[in-house]
Formats: C-alpha cells, structure tokens, sequence
C-alpha cells in the first residue's frame, strides 16, 4: 500500500496543511495541487514582472518550516508549484536545503510551456502525465515539482513508481486517475463544499489521503481525529467536479467514471474499485491564457422604495453621459438582496452591478468612473456605491487547445540533472465519438421510474446533492441521489428540458447530460456559459462554484414518499 496524501488544493490553501498532514498521522508521499486556469494567468503576470518568478511562491514559505520533517518521516513530496518555471523553482529548493541543511535529492519534470507555437498567449501549456514524476522517483528524488501536469498526475506518477506499472496497465492506471482526481482538490473530499454540510462538523476539515494498493484500488480517507468527514456522498461530489461525459481523458489513461464503484469501508474510509480503463487519447490538452482587453466594474447601492425606477434612472443617466465613449460591452445586473420593511438599511437595500469591457483602457476607466461619480448629486435619491470606481483593469481569456502527444517533449530533470525524455503512449484511442456513443445509450441504463403517487412542491435539493465547476468557458453540474429511489425518480425528471427550465440562464446554450448509473448520477456540460473563462468575469459566479446550488434550491415536484 501507499499513502499519497494532498495538502493543498489551489494556489492559496490552507497554509498549515502541509505541517497537518506530516504530522497527524503516517504518509509516505504529499502532494500538492497549486495551479489552475486562473492560477496560470496570474503566475504569467508575475512572471512579466521578474522572469525568475513563476511558480507558487507559498510552496517555498512551506518547505523552509516543514522540509526537516518530511526528510525525517521519510515522506517524498510532489507538487505542480513549479508553474511556469519549474526548472526556478527546482533550483529555489535546492538553495532552501543548502540554507536549512536538510540533505534531499530535488528533480523537476518540463516541457510542458509551449507559448512560442502560440504567438500572443501570455501562458501556453501542455497537460502532462504522470510518467516524468515517476521518473524522477525512481531515481531517488525526494522531491519533485513540476509545472502544468493533469491534477491526477500528482497521484499517478508516485504510484507508477512505487508498483511499477506498466503505461498500457490501463485498470491499474484508471483507479489511480480516480483517486487522484478525489484528491486534488483537497478538502472538497472531505466535507468542504459539501451539499450536505449540515449533519457533520465540516468547521475545520482535514486533508484527505488515498491508500492506494498494487492493483489501482484505493481507499480514500483522512487522518484520525482531523475535522470534516468521508463518505459516499463526499467522494461522489468530487468524482462529478468539473467532469463530463463517462470516459475521462488524460495523457497516462481514459478512466471509465462509469465503472467506479465507491463503498463505505469504515467510518471516513471509502473504497474506489472496479476502475476500468483505456488507452489515452492521441492528443494533449493546452491551456492558453492572453489578455483580452480592459474591465471595470461599479456597484451601485439602491435602499428602500422604488428600486426598479431608481435603476432605470441610473442606467439612463449614465448611458446618456457615456455617449460616443460608451465601451464595446455593457453588462447591468440587478440583484434584488433587499427585504420589504427592512430592520437594517442594508437590509434593506438592492445592488445594481456594471461591468464594462473595451480593448480600450481609456473607455473603461475615467471615462466610466468619472461619469458615474458626477452622478453623485444629481441621481437617485440615496445614491452611493460599495466602493469607490477605479481605473479599470486587465481581463484575461482561457482558451482550450489540443496538440499531437507526440510533439511535446515530456522531460525529467532528475537529480543529478540527467535529461530522460518520457516516451509518448503506444496505443491511442480517440474518446469524444465513444463518449457521444454512450450519451445515445443512456436510455437503456436508465433504472426504472419510480411508482406513480402523490407529490409535493419543494427544492430538489432536499433529495439530491450537487456540485459545479469550470472548464475553461464552459461549466459542469453532477447532480447524485443519495438512494435508488431518488435515484429512480432523478434519472427521469431531471432532463435537459428540465435543467433548462430550472436554470433560465442555461435556455440557448447548449447542455449535454450524462448519466452515471454507478454513481446514482447526472453529469451535465452547459457550453460557453462562462464566456471566456474565470478570468474574463463574465457572470456573478465566473467559476459556476454555486451553479449546482442554484439547482438544488429550485422548486420541483418531488414524489412525497421521497420526502
């Protein structure tokens, strides 16, 4: 068995985790999870500033309190905190040692960065696999970082190494990808972000850990006596996150979600079996990251009556005063948060949001600000906003590409500084047609529909959990039942149709739904409702975190016996 564990699940996590995680009970390899679309944007600006930078500057602070304990405990540490720079920080580490004098081994895992195939990407970035993490372990690395890998990686590399399995194990590699990707987000695996918060003490929840065994089973748990909880429900809400169809693409193995069993093995213990999986695809994912233009954003406070007229006032003044400067996109949204006879005055008060983009930063800036602040006097009554209007700023766009495997140059910097170029997979299958293949036959899986009785209007959420993320423009909400029943019943209402009509903002846009009968699940892709990435902040949630809590919060009519 090997315990890979996470302590971080995105470039500002809970600092002390690594030190929790040493220490709270036994691991033998600690990951962490630092990068993501936005991540990339904002390690490119840093990089703009000082080409030295580029990675997570928090995995360093980490190391320099806790790299004497991990080398005591014997505990190899994998992280993507490289970012754009894992050759800088590889050598940061190296000096940190030397200055701490904790005698480890460092290697770091490259190319991955192939901003000059993409001319005017500020970021450009190959997912890699696993195999260049296990070759730096196999050469006696203590630590490796790397740059843009698949999140799953962190935990596929040391478990390639350690059992030795070959690229076309693809079973033992599926289980690893799934217990990965429970993994990576830390603790959205053990009751953060959890639908169901309300029956655990999820206050303060520990880091969860994977003890993955030689055939790619695993049981996901976390320390003893550490907050939060796992089960069922918490390990199937991180299996549907930011997930699409039942075959899940990546660079070391297509895991099939549809075959993974999930059991209750214990208190805060859940086993991952049956993991079948398939050759990866011929082609790697690439995230770009560029500028798209200039952003500002004002928020208006509306108090007390009249708060649909006191918007339009608003907005028909500063149309006016924009005139020919007016920029390429307004966007008005108003949030009615105010409450009839309110008892406190922001109780008792709405806010009505503008954002405005341009290529051009002058149309975003004085422009925008300076006309909405001369209204100060002479608009609605009450009129102030929630902070002053500033210059405007930089947005970034995300961009989806895919290049041949075999034209990126997979390479392991080991310890001693060899250069191992890691070999491309020997067999590929393309994924998108057998997934389109599975979605047509979702009917013949579908379980029976529930008996027919009485029923009762109430938020779907009362039978059913969710979760929702990003992908770039595009968003995902698994939605799971939590029994046959719920489940016989889900399956069946909630269509695409009926997603729709829940979700008004989703009408237009295209929505493909997946069924996961294993997991009591609907795995739904709704394109391009996030525009052009988190970065572009183009809706209230840019990153769909609270989409699947929208959903849960709409009222169906629910069969009472479920109820």
């Amino acid at each position: 068995m090997l315990r890979i564990a996470n302590a971080s699940g995105f470039y500002g996590d809970r600092f002390e985790a690594v030190r929790e995680m040493l220490t709270d009970g036994p691991v033998d390899v600690l990951t962490g999870d630092y990068l993501a679309e936005l991540t990339m944007l904002i390690l490119g600006r840093d990089r703009l500033k000082d080409p030295s930078l580029g990675y997570a500057k928090t995995f360093l602070r980490q190391l320099e309190e806790n790299l004497g304990l991990a080398h005591e405990r014997g505990v190899k540490i994998v992280a993507n905190a490289g970012g754009l720079n894992p050759a800088g920080l590889a050598a940061a580490v190296r000096e940190l040692a030397g200055r701490v004098g904790v005698p480890v081994k460092v290697a770091h895992v490259e190319g991955d960065d192939l901003a000059e195939r993409f001319p005017g990407a500020l970021t450009a970035n190959a997912y890699l696999g696993g195999a260049g993490i296990a070759a730096c372990l196999s050469a006696g690395a203590d630590i490796v970082v790397t740059g843009r890998v698949t999140d799953a990686a962190l935990v596929t590399g040391p478990a390639m190494a350690h059992f030795g399995w070959a690229p076309t194990e693809y079973d033992k590699l599926a289980g690893a990808v799934v217990a990965g990707h429970v993994l990576e987000c830390g603790t959205q695996a053990t009751g953060g972000n959890y639908s169901f918060f309300g029956g655990h003490d999820v206050r303060r929840p520990g880091f969860p850990l994977a003890e993955v065994h030689a055939d790619g089973t695993s049981v996901v748990t976390k320390h003893d006596g550490t907050g939060g909880l796992v089960d069922v429900g918490t390990v199937t809400a991180q299996l549907l996150y930011e997930t699409g169809g039942a075959r899940y693409a990546g660079p070391d193995v297509t895991a099939r979600l549809d075959t993974v069993r999930l059991t209750q093995d214990g208190p805060d213990r859940v086993r991952i079996d049956g993991v079948r999986g398939e050759a990866p695809p011929p082609a790697l994912k690439v995230g770009l990251n560029r500028v798209g233009g200039w952003r500002n954003e004002i928020v208006f406070v509306l108090t007390g009556l009249d708060i649909e007229a006191k918007a339009r006032l608003v907005q028909d003044q500063l149309d006016d005063a924009l005139g020919a400067s007016r920029p390429a996109e307004v966007r008005w949204e108003l949030a009615r948060t105010d409450h009839v006879d309110g008892d406190t005055e922001e109780r008792a008060s709405a806010y009505l949001r503008l954002v405005v983009r341009d290529g051009d930063p002058e149309k975003v800036g004085r422009a925008v600000s300076g006309a909405a602040i001369e209204l100060a006097l002479g608009s609605y009554p009450g009129f102030h906003v929630t902070a002053p209007p500033g210059k405007g700023a930089p947005y970034g766009v995300f961009e989806a590409r895919y290049v041949d495997a075999a034209e990126v140059t997979h390479t392991a910097v080991l310890p001693d500084g060899q250069r191992v170029v890691q070999p491309h997979p020997v067999r590929t299958r393309a994924v998108e047609a057998l997934n389109q293949a599975a979605q047509a036959a979702e009917a013949v899986r579908l379980p029976a529909a529930p008996p027919a009785g009485p029923t009762r209007a109430a938020p779907l959420g009362l039978v059913a959990g969710a979760r929702s993320g990003d992908k770039g423009g595009d968003a995902n909400v698994g939605v799971w039942a939590r029994s046959e029943e719920a489940w016989s019943w889900l399956a069946h209402e909630l269509t695409v149709d009926r997603f729709r009509e829940l979700l008004p903002e989703t009408a237009g846009l295209s929505v493909v739904r997946h069924v996961l009968p294993n997991l009591r699940a609907l795995n739904f892709t709704v394109e391009e409702i996030l525009g052009e990435g988190v970065a572009a902040q183009a809706r209230f949630d840019p990153q769909a975190k609270a989409l699947g809590e929208w959903l849960r919060s709409r009222y169906v009519d629910i069969p009472e016996v479920l109820l």
